[in-house]
């Protein structure tokens, strides 16, 4: 794949005969960037420039998507005017559609001054709108337990049409499905008294919990999720920043998905690989 990859990059450089000034600078990402399909998606850049005088360009966009074996062009757009003061750094942002897609699919973007320069690519990994969808057949056929005190999990369920129990109107012992999750919290004081005891003995009871921990300003050192089986049931407890803003991030939703599963099939943790990549 790494050969592939190489060999697209390579592919899309050449369509191009001069390369940007090196005045003016497109710093790449360390990760490619992460939406959901569809229209007007922010994805953001870094201009930096790295001369003694004011740099203005002109700035083109190209769109890509591709795969294993083929790019295909998908339109070429006028993004903005840039300018960018001597030795300055700026971070900028730009709104791009992206077809629908069936599974994780790569664009690249490629930075252009007048369709000619080529300044650098960025990489958007694009991930469809339904995603969450997964989380019926993890349910086994029931209702979800929803804990939600922020509405924001609850919506996206409903426009999936995934069925759901709100457990703010029902107590935690009368829910009976596979599968509970309890969170996003805005604060501590949303968590009521006695939600601890509610959790461990809906666990007892064979129910798979996800329980997404509220923000935590101390400077205590916690892991960023982990384990607590309780009898013949499993809690997963994540970190907040793990599953932050879910309409809008590919990556938060498939780390609720991730710890559904995990807290439905627990796996014992294991050392890591130490063995050399190919």
């Amino acid at each position: 794949m790494k050969l592939v990859n190489t060999w697209i990059l390579l592919a899309l450089a050449c369509c191009w005969p001069n390369v940007a000034p090196a005045q003016l600078q497109l710093l790449p990402d360390k990760e490619p960037q992460q939406v959901f399909a569809g229209d007007a998606r922010k994805i953001t850049v870094v201009w930096h420039n790295a001369g003694d005088q004011p740099a203005d360009a002109e700035i083109h966009m190209r769109i890509f998507q591709t795969s294993s074996v083929t790019v295909v062009q998908l339109g070429e757009n006028l993004w903005k005017k840039l300018q960018v003061l001597p030795r300055q750094t700026i971070l900028e942002s730009a709104q791009l559609d992206f077809p629908a897609v069936k599974a994780e699919t790569k664009f690249l973007v490629q930075w252009l001054e007048n369709s000619n320069h080529v300044f650098g690519t960025t990489t958007v990994l694009v991930y469809p709108t339904n995603l969450l969808a997964e989380l019926q057949p993890l349910a086994d056929g029931k209702a979800i337990g929803v804990f939600d005190p922020q509405n924001e999990l609850k919506p996206l369920l409903k426009n999936l049409q995934i069925d759901f129990e709100d457990l703010g109107n029902l107590e935690l012992e009368n829910f009976s499905g596979k599968l509970a999750i309890i969170g996003p919290f805005r604060s501590k004081t949303q968590i009521h008294a006695g939600l601890t005891e509610e959790i461990e003995s809906l666990a007892k009871k064979g129910t798979g919990i996800v329980w997404i921990q509220p923000p935590d300003s101390s400077e205590k050192l916690q892991p960023s999720f982990y384990l607590v089986p309780k009898g013949p049931g499993t809690i997963v407890v994540t970190q907040t920043a793990l599953v932050s803003d879910l309409p809008a991030k590919p990556q938060s939703q498939l780390n609720l998905l991730y710890f559904c599963e995990l807290a439905l099939n627990p796996q014992p943790p294991v050392l890591p690989d130490s063995s050399p990549q190919l």
